[in-house]
């Protein structure tokens, strides 16, 4: 996915794939390997760094190995827009000010850096879009290939069998509701986004609102996911002890998710009339490359197949998570935003396409939600040349930053003095106009932003119209937000009470 397109006016754009941009300058592949910030940050010393750093340990006084992000974030608002942690003789620098990120957003002197967490799922995901090397020619091959499944013609194409998933999912909510009992907000958010970009994507039925419990790709997924972030936070001498069990499990969910996709596309190359669904995967077996000819290998279809079911559910299921627990506990935002849905939709009983793009208050809740807490937390940019950032600190070519998202999106430079509050009239035209550019970045930046994120957000935006138009909700008044981390965030233990709201006349 990658940064919201507004109209000249401010307002959320169509849900139309953008133009896409032009190829960077080329620049030799970085130095290979981790390079820990030492080596690429001349000045490092200039960069403050925590209180009672110990010896061969680093600043791991106070750090909890299973919420990283937040401990950074908390780092973050002491020491200042860009810090620096160590751990275990590795160095990171971290940036959070919108004028530095501003900088780093510069595509001509900065490129995506494949680092931590996501090289960690390489074994997985190979090549694929979100866990490419720049140097590797297959990112370039597959971009190309597959940007027309995000044109506007595609995504009128999808939003039939999007209904059809959100159906499933109303349905079980339904008995939930009939039955007085509350929903799981964020295991039904999962099961609804999996279906949905199964379905539409590569015309494959997990069958997840038959279950009770998640379907075994996802219990995979979120092992692979786990295992990658366990993996930064482990000293790496200790890692083949601490993580043998956990290498043995990760195995055998890396070989589950394999399984599963060769058995998708086997499906599809041996069913009759195969290339007439028109979706990703017909793109991914039958389309060459435009200009070079190039088809995508067996391969990296395999790793793009996994990238999409992983990467094209998990964030999207997190953002609806959380814009129902702000909505819940934000009556006034609530009430708008059901408000336009009834007026938007007039008596209609589904919406068409066209529909959805007009949830402008809507598309402003999942903005705000995501702003507080993007599901994809931090994105990784390293120098194409030796420059010198924000005019104040030099990195040599390959040195890398990670920025941090949920402190950007919190900077009170951009976002003013209640950052931490919920607010979606921040992205009222007026104010998108006010404010600089690049301080919302859920998406990642440039060119290898994510390529989904109009599918997302569109998604997003008609599953929020369709509950809001069929129910009221009612948040546990004994619950306060927690949020997981295993790379993506998720609410944790979020669920909701039910009340049907009488049909719109």
């Amino acid at each position: 996915m990658a940064q919201t397109t507004r109209s000249a006016a401010g307002q959320p754009a169509p849900a139309v794939s953008p133009p896409s941009p032009p190829p960077p300058p080329p620049s030799p592949p970085s130095p290979k390997g981790f390079r820990s910030a030492e080596l690429g940050w001349p000045e490092l010393r200039r960069i403050p760094h925590p209180p009672r750093r110990l010896p061969l340990l680093g600043d791991v006084l106070g750090a909890d190995a299973r919420t990283p992000l937040q401990d950074s974030m908390r780092m973050g608002q002491r020491l200042g827009p860009i810090f620096r942690r160590k751990a275990f003789g590795k160095e990171f620098v971290f940036v959070w000010g919108a004028g530095l990120v501003a900088d780093l957003a510069d595509e001509s002197r900065f490129a995506k850096h494949v680092g931590l967490g996501v090289a960690n799922l390489r074994p997985v995901a190979g090549d694929g879009l979100f866990t490419a090397y720049n140097h590797e020619p297959n990112w370039q091959l597959a971009h190309d290939v597959l940007a027309p499944g995000f044109s506007r013609e595609a995504m009128a194409g999808y939003h039939p069998l999007m209904l059809d998933v959100a159906r499933q999912l109303t349905a079980r909510w339904d008995e939930r509701e009939a039955a007085g009992r509350p929903v799981d907000v964020p295991g039904d958010m999962t099961k609804l986004t999996l279906e949905t970009i199964a379905r539409t994507g590569f015309g494959h039925d997990f069958g997840s609102f038959e279950r009770s419990a998640p379907h075994p790709f996802v219990r995979a997924m979120v092992g692979t996911l786990s295992f990658a972030q366990r993996r930064n936070v482990v000293p790496p001498m200790l890692a083949p002890l601490v993580l043998r069990g956990a290498g043995r499990r990760n195995d055998a969910d890396m070989a589950y998710l394999n399984r599963t996709v060769d058995a998708v596309v086997a499906a599809r190359r041996a069913a009759p009339g195969q290339g007439g669904h028109g979706d990703l995967l017909d793109r991914m077996l039958d389309v060459a490359h435009p200009d070079t000819g190039e088809r995508l290998s067996p391969e990296n279809i395999r790793r793009q197949v996994i990238t999409f079911l992983v990467a094209g559910h998990e964030t999207t299921s997190g953002a609806l998570s959380f814009a129902l627990h702000y909505l819940s506990r934000s009556p006034e935002a609530l009430a708008r935003a059901r408000a336009e849905v009834d007026e938007v939709w007039g008596a209609d009983g589904e919406p068409a396409y066209e529909h959805v793009a007009k949830l402008r208050y809507v598309r402003r809740v999942l903005d705000e939600s995501l702003r507080l807490w993007p599901t994809a937390p931090a994105f990784a940019r390293e120098a194409r040349e030796d420059t010198v950032l924000g005019g104040e600190h030099p990195m040599c070519r390959g040195a890398w930053a990670l920025v941090l998202a949920t402190m950007l999106h919190r900077d009170p430079a951009a976002w003013g003095e209640r950052p931490e509050e919920f607010d979606p009239d921040r992205f009222a035209p007026s104010a998108v106009r006010a404010r600089p550019a690049h301080v919302f970045k859920p998406f990642g930046t440039g060119a290898r932003a994510c390529i989904g994120r109009q599918f997302a957000l569109h998604e997003a935006t008609l599953v929020l119209g369709l509950l809001l138009r069929r129910y009221d909700l009612h948040a546990d008044p004994g619950y306060r937000l927690r949020v997981a981390e295993r790379l993506t965030l998720m609410p944790d233990g979020l669920t909701l009470r039910l009340t049907r709201r009488p049909p719109a006349v």
